[in-house]
């Protein structure tokens, strides 16, 4: 079974199955610029909010995301499962990678003026 996700930061939607990290689903994508650390919950990287919709958790490093965080919908994208179509939001360092790509990928104002 897979679910819809939506990434609040980059307005992009994927699939990711049940049995796929939602950091799994991202990297098919195929955009460049979607950091990949451990994939194992220790080193942070990968870190998203849940804004809407459920996901299955496994073990994350406390230095990363601490229970008032994983309260707040705070999880890593390496350790998090789907369970329903989910809305979420990269923060820290996914957040800065991911926009910024964006950004580069994005024309410029001043690239749509017509010549005059």
């Amino acid at each position: 079974m897979s679910f819809s996700v939506a990434i609040g930061n980059t307005h992009e939607r994927y699939s990711c199955r049940t049995d796929q990290t939602l950091l799994g689903g991202m990297e098919q994508l195929g955009r460049k610029g979607i950091p990949v650390g451990c994939r194992g919950g220790g080193c942070g990287v990968c870190k998203v909010r849940i804004e809407s919709g459920a996901v299955r958790r496994e073990r994350m490093s406390r230095c990363h995301v601490s229970v008032e965080e994983e309260a707040q919908g705070y999880v890593l994208a390496c350790r998090a499962y789907p369970q329903s179509d989910l809305s979420l939001r990269a923060v820290e360092k996914l957040a800065r990678c991911i926009e910024r790509r964006l950004a580069v990928s994005m024309p410029s104002p001043s690239d749509s003026r017509s010549p005059t």
